[in-house]
C-alpha cells in the first residue's frame, strides 16, 4: 500500500470554526446565545460571525494578522471567537483585568493590528496605547457598547464601533480557511500567576482536537445549556467556546457575577453545565446556599481543589468533575475520569479521588511524571515526585518570538509542565505543586497543596494559600496566608490553625506562620497570586524556628 497517500478529499485541514458551519444546519433554530433580553439562534449566531469577518477583511485585515479583544463574557466576545479566524486572522483574547502597562506589551509584543474594546474597558485600553513608543504603529480600535451607548467612530481613537461592523459586513462572505491546520489560530499569553507572562500559540488542529477532547472526556450531550462563569479569555474558556458550537448548546452570558447571580441564572436558565476554578466552588458553597433542584454538571481546573471544597460543591447538588491543563495545552487534557465502584465509597474518600488530575483525554498521546535528573519515570506509588510531562497534539506551537523559552520548554520528546506531582499505582496523575512552589524544609521537599488542603477543612477557613518563609535552621518552612468566613463568630488564632494541623499533617509540614488576611491576592481567573504571598513571607525575615 506504499502508494496510498494523503489527498485533497483525505486532508482538509480540520479547524473548530467548522463547528458553527454545522451548527448553523443541525442547530439552526436553537438558541446559541442569551444575554439578558438579548436571545440568538445558531443561525444568526453563524450569519453575525461572517458579518464581522468580511468588515475585518475590508479593513485589510488578513491571514496571519493578530485581533485582540478585551471584553468580558458577552456575545460580542463569543462571536469574535469565531468571526477573528474566519478573517483568516489570530485571535488574541486579553485578560480585561490587566493593567495599562501589561495590555501595553502585550499589543505591542503581539504586533496586533485591531482591538475590540469593551465600553468598561475603553480608558484603560486607550492609556496602554499612550504608552506605545512613537515609532511604534497604533492598533485600530471597535468600541464594543451595551445597547444605546455613543458609537464608537464618533470617539477619539476609535474607527468604529460593534454595530457598525455588523452593519457593514456581507453575509455570504466566504470565510477564510486555513490553508493547513497547523496554521496559527490563536495568541493566549499566560496568566499573572507570574510576572513574565508569554505568548502562547495554538494551531487549527490542535484547538480543534482539544475542543473534541474535552466534550467527550465530560460527557457534553447535545445542546447543553452552558453558564459562563469561567472567563472566555481564560485559554479561550477551556475550549468550550468552540466546543458549544459543536454540540449545540446554549450559551448563557454573564458581563459579571457573584454566587447570587450565578444560582439565579441556573433557576432561569435551567443550566445544565459550567465551568470554574475552585475559587468559584468555594464561591457557591460560602452561606447557606439552598440545595439545587435538579444537578448541575461542573468542570474545575486551574489549580488543585481540596477536597474539602469538593465535599461541600457536591452536597449542594452539583456534579463535580475535575480536569487539568494549562494555557500551553489549549483547554483540559487530563480528566479524573470516574470509575463506577468509586461510588461506593465514603463521601470523604469520594472527595479524595476527584481532587486528583486523573488520565489523559484520547488525543493526548502521553502523560507522565519523571525524575528531573535521571529524566525517567517515577516510581507509581503516589507518593515518589517528579515533573509532570505531556505529549500530544493539543499541545501548543510554540511561544510567540521566544526560541529559547520555547526549547526550554518543548525537549526530549515532551512539553515539560513546571508542574510537580505523582503518579498513583492505578495510572492516575496527582498535582502536588508548581515547582516553584514546593518548600523545602530541612531537606525534605513539602507540597504546600497539600498543607492548603488541609487548612480549607477547618471549619472557619474560606480560602489559604502556603508558601516558603526563610529559616536560619531549616532553610524554609511553610507559612500559611488565610481568609476567613463571613460571619464566624469564633475567629480562630495563629495558635488554634497550627494546633489544628499538627493533628492532621507530619510535624515538619506544619505551618509555622499564620497569617490572616481581608482576602487573598488573585488573578481574573480565580488564581491565588502566590508570588505575590511569597514576597511578603520573605519581607518577614527568617522565622528563626529551629527549635520547633
Amino acid at each position: 500500500m506504499d502508494q496510498l497517500k494523503p489527498s485533497p478529499p483525505n486532508s482538509r485541514p480540520l479547524t473548530p470554526i467548522s463547528f458553527i458551519e454545522r451548527a448553523a444546519t443541525v442547530y439552526a433554530d436553537c438558541t446559541s446565545i442569551v444575554y439578558g433580553s438579548t436571545i440568538y439562534t445558531w443561525s444568526q449566531t453563524y450569519l453575525r460571525c461572517r458579518k464581522i469577518a468580511s468588515t475585518l477583511s475590508s479593513f485589510g485585515i488578513t491571514r496571519g494578522d493578530v485581533v485582540s479583544v478585551v471584553a468580558p463574557n458577552i456575545p460580542a466576545m463569543y462571536e469574535l471567537h469565531f468571526a477573528i479566524p474566519m478573517a483568516g486572522a489570530v485571535l488574541n483574547s486579553i485578560n480585561l483585568r490587566l493593567n495599562a502597562q501589561t495590555i501595553s506589551v502585550v499589543l505591542r509584543h503581539s504586533e496586533s493590528k485591531l482591538v475590540f474594546v469593551d465600553y468598561q474597558s475603553e480608558s484603560i485600553v486607550l492609556e496602554a496605547i499612550s504608552l506605545f513608543p512613537p515609532t511604534c504603529p497604533l492598533p485600530r480600535l471597535v468600541l464594543v457598547p451595551e445597547e444605546g451607548q455613543v458609537r464608537g467612530a464618533s470617539k477619539p481613537g476609535f474607527v468604529a464601533d460593534y454595530d457598525a461592523v455588523l452593519e457593514r459586513g456581507d453575509p455570504n462572505f466566504d470565510w477564510v480557511k486555513p490553508e493547513t491546520e497547523f496554521d496559527p489560530l490563536t495568541l493566549n499569553y499566560t496568566s499573572g500567576t507570574t510576572s513574565a507572562p508569554k505568548g502562547v500559540v495554538h494551531s487549527h488542529r490542535g484547538t480543534f482536537l482539544v475542543t473534541i477532547d474535552s466534550l467527550i472526556s465530560w460527557s457534553v450531550p447535545k445542546e447543553p445549556v452552558y453558564l459562563w462563569t469561567l472567563p472566555m479569555f481564560h485559554a479561550n474558556g477551556w475550549s468550550y467556546t468552540w466546543g458549544m458550537a459543536a454540540v449545540g448548546g446554549t450559551n448563557v452570558c454573564l458581563r459579571k457575577f457573584d454566587a447570587a447571580a450565578i444560582y439565579a441564572a441556573i433557576r432561569t436558565y435551567h443550566v445544565t453545565h459550567m465551568c470554574g476554578a475552585p475559587v468559584v466552588l468555594n464561591l457557591l458553597t460560602n452561606g447557606n446556599p439552598k440545595p439545587l433542584e435538579k444537578p448541575v454538571e461542573i468542570m474545575t481546573a486551574g489549580a488543585p481543589p481540596p477536597a474539602a471544597v469538593l465535599l461541600r460543591t457536591e452536597s449542594l447538588g452539583f456534579v463535580v468533575s475535575h480536569g487539568y491543563g494549562l494555557t500551553e495545552t489549549g483547554g483540559l487534557v487530563v480528566f479524573c475520569t470516574w470509575k463506577n465502584k468509586w461510588n461506593m465509597f465514603p463521601a470523604v474518600e469520594r472527595a479524595k479521588l476527584k481532587a486528583r488530575q486523573g488520565v489523559r483525554t484520547p488525543a493526548m498521546a502521553e502523560i507522565d511524571v519523571i525524575d528531573a535528573e535521571t529524566g525517567k519515570s517515577v516510581e507509581r506509588d503516589g507518593k515518589t515526585l517528579g515533573e509532570v510531562v505531556l505529549c500530544g497534539g493539543c499541545v501548543m506551537l510554540g511561544y510567540l518570538k521566544d526560541a529559547e523559552g520555547t526549547a526550554k520548554a518543548m525537549k526530549d520528546g515532551w512539553f515539560f509542565t513546571g508542574d510537580v506531582g505523582v503518579m498513583h499505582p492505578d495510572g492516575y496523575l496527582e498535582i502536588k505543586d508548581r515547582s516553584k512552589d514546593v518548600i523545602i524544609s530541612g531537606g525534605e521537599n513539602l507540597s504546600s497543596v497539600e498543607v492548603e488542603s488541609v487548612l480549607y477543612g477547618h471549619p472557619a477557613v474560606n480560602e489559604a494559600a502556603v508558601v516558603a518563609r526563610p529559616d536560619e535552621f531549616w532553610g524554609e518552612t511553610p507559612c500559611a496566608f488565610v481568609s476567613l468566613k463571613e460571619g464566624v463568630k469564633e475567629k480562630p488564632t495563629e495558635k488554634d490553625v497550627i494546633e489544628y494541623c499538627r493533628e492532621r499533617m507530619p510535624r515538619f509540614m506544619v505551618p509555622k506562620t499564620v497569617v490572616f488576611e481581608a482576602e487573598l491576592p488573585k488573578t481574573s481567573t480565580g488564581k491565588i497570586q502566590k508570588f505575590v504571598l511569597r514576597e511578603a513571607a520573605k519581607a518577614m525575615g527568617s522565622a528563626n524556628l529551629s527549635k520547633l
